[in-house]
């Protein structure tokens, strides 16, 4: 064996003697086996805090994963070793959390983002009867599957029927349960031109207490904030964005929301990695607490195993039994 493979057989013993001393010596501790996993992942299943802390010290990424798509702390946490699967989640967050303050103040990045959200609101979508949104490639853009999620949403977004905002129409099944729930005010905003011809032909430009913005957030907030608009409750769930974008969205919460109120989003992110999702779940609830809002996560179990429920969409989206449903309530200025 070489010094890599030498490595890699005192990470899966725990031997953190042998370990450093190979690493002193030049071995490579990400180089991979067989089945795609490297020395954080041998040495998370060992529950080998010292190696596994070396390791991420030295800059190893958290989330690689293996030939599977298991990380090294599923390695971790499958293996039964939750004190260190929790250390490494909260090294997780705090990596996520410093590298999203840095992503924030990089305007290039930022530049790179709006073409791509530009480049998506000018491709064709295409309403599949009543129960599917797709874009050009066949992905979904939203399924009718999610209606339980929205339901439970607009109670949550509904509880004091005041003033709402919904941003990213799709299926329009959201804003049926906030219709329904009689809500004092609705206002909607939605960005895809082939939504709004869908949503004028469906009546929603017309109906009463019903105000709908057509355009990017990124266009409509700032405007809504120079209006002097607030709101008691706010959702979020667009389409072609990533979690930086979010972030920016974020950023808009101070401003439009009232003391006490409330904002959530469909919470889609990592779907098909609970490890993922987890650690994005937390660095949600210290972002968003960093800017005066209070977040929990209350569970919903759904099922999306049916095959047929997936016919005619090119990539499956969601994998996963149990939806963590964020509500998170402002408390005021920080």
């Amino acid at each position: 064996m070489g010094a890599d493979d030498d490595a890699r057989a005192a990470a899966v013993a725990g031997d953190v003697r042998a370990f450093l001393a190979l690493v002193e010596r030049g071995a490579d501790p990400t180089t991979r086996d067989e089945n795609g996993a490297h020395c954080l992942h041998h040495a998370a299943a060992a529950n080998c805090a010292a190696i596994v802390d070396h390791l991420l010290s030295a800059g190893v990424r958290w989330n690689d994963v293996d030939d599977d798509g298991d990380c090294a702390g599923q390695y971790a946490s499958g293996h039964g070793h939750a004190e260190l699967a929790r250390a490494m989640m909260d090294h997780a967050t705090a990596s996520e959390v410093r590298d999203g303050e840095a992503s924030m103040s990089a305007t290039k990045g930022a530049s790179r983002r709006n073409e791509e959200s530009e480049k998506y609101l000018a491709t064709k979508v295409r309403y599949s009867g009543d129960d599917k949104l797709l874009d050009e490639r066949g992905d979904a853009v939203m399924m009718s599957w999610e209606a339980p999620l929205m339901e439970a949403h607009a109670d949550a977004l509904c509880e004091t029927n005041g003033d709402v905002m919904n941003v990213g129409f799709g299926l329009g099944i959201i804003d049926g349960c906030i219709q329904a729930r009689e809500p004092r005010s609705h206002t909607i905003v939605e960005a895809h031109p082939d939504v709004r011809a869908h949503m004028t032909r469906a009546g929603w430009d017309s109906k009463a207490g019903v105000r709908v913005e057509f355009g990017r957030w990124q266009d409509v907030l700032p405007r809504l904030v120079e209006e002097g608009r607030k709101f008691d409750a706010i959702y979020f769930d667009t389409y072609g964005e990533e979690y930086d974008d979010m972030r920016r969205f974020h950023a808009f919460l101070p401003k439009l929301l009232r003391e006490g109120g409330l904002y959530s989003y469909f919470n889609g992110m990592c779907p098909d990695n609970i490890f993922f999702h987890m650690v994005y779940n937390r660095v949600a609830e210290v972002e968003l607490g960093a800017l005066g809002l209070k977040v929990t996560f209350e569970m919903k179990s759904i099922d999306t195993a049916d095959a047929k429920i997936w016919e005619g969409v090119t990539r499956r989206y969601w994998w996963g039994d149990k939806y963590f449903l964020p509500k998170c309530v402002f408390r005021g200025k920080v």
